[in-house]
């Protein structure tokens, strides 16, 4: 009996009642990081292939128009019109590679300062440890050559030539 029933009236509420792009309460990783970049890589080097291809392709249509020899009015228009397309899908493709270009240098001005922040941090936490251990280490070769027995006298017998006592 909590149902409400079901009628053709309007209920009007605060928020509506419809539930699109529903999105789970637990967000699904299917990728680690290093695959997400990977892929996003991948899909970036596909844009730059499609236009470099679509340069190339324009180039080797352009040659192959213009080919010299007799030709009447109708061919001499045909082929003025096909190097006019493909020099405008050629000019797109260079307008689109210079837009990737510029995408992909404010992505690197504009990365994740964090990340590289974490990264240049825990480098420098390494190589601090890392010479906090070398200190120690010259620190007692050090103390260890330097308070040798002032005995005068080494362990061979022989009289220490280093003795600075």
């Amino acid at each position: 009996m909590s149902e409400v029933p079901q009628t053709d009236v309007s209920r009007p509420s605060a928020l509506p009642t419809a539930k699109l792009l529903q999105r789970s309460a637990v967000p699904q990783v299917d990728q680690d990081s290093n695959e997400y970049l990977d892929a996003i890589e991948e899909e970036w080097n596909k844009k730059v292939d499609v236009e470099i291809d679509t340069l190339v392709d324009g180039m080797v249509d352009l040659v192959g128009i213009a080919s010299i020899g007799d030709k009447d009015k109708f061919r001499v228009a045909h082929e003025s019109y096909q190097a006019e397309c493909r020099a405008e899908s050629m000019i797109r493709a260079a307008h689109s590679l210079l837009s990737i270009t510029h995408s992909m240098k404010l992505l690197l001005l504009l990365s994740d300062e964090s990340q590289i922040a974490n990264r240049r941090d825990a480098e420098m936490r390494s190589v601090q440890s890392e010479k906090d251990g070398l200190q120690k280490q010259v620190s007692a070769l050090l103390s260890e050559l330097l308070h040798t027995p002032a005995s005068g006298s080494n362990p061979a017998g022989n009289s220490s030539a280093m003795d600075t006592s």
